[in-house]
């Protein structure tokens, strides 16, 4: 699990991997018995006694549905609803409760303490390297440290946090 994945836990939030995988399809297979593969019989379509053409009148190639044997494994896909984490109620709560003063709202530092998640300047820098960070923004940490704080945000509301949008300018 990546440190993102973690910051996305600490908040109560499921992360994309997790939403798919709850959002996949169900998929019924027939269960056959036997080793044996099963014989396969051609079904036609029916053929109309007067096929010429009729003036006014087109037939589209279509799909023959009748050439599908009943019992056919069938996907089934029914929508699931993302739900929305009210992240800075959360966080707001876990700042109130702490002793210790922090500003997770401009600061990436902060933010972490306050998830009682590893703040140091190597976890910030691996968390940067997970998230994309630019090379020239790793060179100096103030500015990883912002992109980071800004990134880590904007990711946690594609995951279904609420961030209000004048904290992801």
């Amino acid at each position: 699990m990546g440190l993102f994945s973690n910051i996305l836990d600490k908040l109560g939030i499921k992360g994309k991997e997790e939403k798919q995988a709850a959002a996949k399809p169900a998929v019924t297979i027939p269960k056959t018995t036997s080793t044996e593969m099963p014989k396969t019989t051609a079904v036609a379509s029916p053929v109309k006694k007067d096929s010429r053409p009729v003036a006014g009148k087109t037939e589209k190639p279509g799909f023959n549905l009748d050439a599908f044997p009943k019992g056919t494994p069938s996907v089934v896909s029914k929508p699931v609803a993302v739900p929305v984490v009210d992240v800075v109620a959360k966080l707001e709560k876990l700042s109130a409760e702490s002793a210790e003063k922090l500003n997770w709202k401009s600061s990436i530092v902060d933010l972490l303490k306050l998830l009682g998640i590893d703040s140091s300047y190597e976890a910030r820098k691996e968390l940067a390297v997970e998230l994309g960070c630019p090379t020239e923004k790793m060179a100096d940490s103030a500015e990883m440290n912002i992109w980071l704080h800004k990134t880590v945000l904007a990711k946690i509301a594609e995951n279904g946090g609420n961030i209000p949008a004048n904290m992801l300018d």
